[in-house]
């Protein structure tokens, strides 16, 4: 089922938003070589709860980690670990915050030290995507024209859009209707509707789109071995536009 939420409800939203984005700010610092991920899933527990917040990820169909850091060909769902990050590396971290009821999401990708052009491109491309996408979430169009904006922009520029993990309706839980692909055709879907609150967070290869699972059963990662950058927001569908909710200071 689709909620419409109040202003008010979108208001505590925002709120959440901006414990979380303010973590991502601080992450800029953070992130760097020699670190692990387990260093930064730690790091946004700490971050989540020093703000009286909860980390919804938690528990969530059993999985045990703050965050989801995805490094390299891992699209999404990557465990925190002692796996150390070296200079070339790009690391995917992802998260959620339940303050008070109040569920926020957002992924963002960092790149460890220089990295070669390719994924410095790729970077490029797939933030890109991620606002050609949320253009496109306002009052009266229709979810297709979401994933039409990005795959059509993503491809025209030589890269792949993952098929199997796409965004989603979000608050009171993480995971909600309507589904949102970042893929699909002008016009098609379910229209948007003022108070639809949702996650755009497309996930972009430098090579074929198609996945393998680990044998954990949550990570997934490119079947080419090709490197994979994700940008989350979650956002409400205004009256006037889409409203970002997990927006950072000084976004880059």
């Amino acid at each position: 089922m689709i909620t419409l939420k109040s202003e008010r409800e979108i208001q505590t939203m925002k709120d959440s938003g901006k414990i979380l984005s303010d973590i991502h700010v601080a992450l800029r610092d953070f992130i760097k070589e020699g670190i692990t991920t387990k260093q930064i899933d730690q790091f946004v527990q700490e971050r989540i709860e020093a703000a009286d917040a909860v980390a919804a990820q938690i528990g969530y169909e059993g999985y045990q980690f703050a965050t989801c850091t995805s490094v390299n060909d891992e699209i999404c769902h990557g465990f925190p670990s002692n796996r150390v990050l070296k200079e070339g590396d790009i690391v995917k971290v992802d998260f959620c915050v339940d303050l008070n009821g109040a569920i926020s999401d957002s992924c963002w990708c960092y790149a460890i030290g220089e990295i070669i052009p390719e994924h410095e491109r790729l970077m490029e491309v797939t933030k890109e995507a991620l606002y050609r996408g949320i253009e496109q979430a306002k009052v009266g169009n229709r979810i297709g024209d979401i994933g039409h904006a990005i795959q059509t922009f993503v491809e025209g520029e030589g890269f792949g859009v993952v098929r199997d993990f796409i965004g989603h309706g979000i608050g009171p839980t993480i995971h909600e209707e309507p589904p949102i692909p970042h893929y699909g055709l002008k016009g098609k879907g379910l229209r948007l509707k003022e108070g639809m609150t949702l996650t755009i967070e497309p996930m972009v290869t430098t090579g074929d789109w198609k996945m393998k699972m680990d044998a954990n059963g949550w990570t997934a990662r490119t079947r080419d071995g090709g490197f994979c950058a994700q940008y989350e927001h979650s956002l409400a569908i205004g009256p006037e536009g889409p409203i970002i909710l997990t927006k950072q200071e000084n976004e880059i």
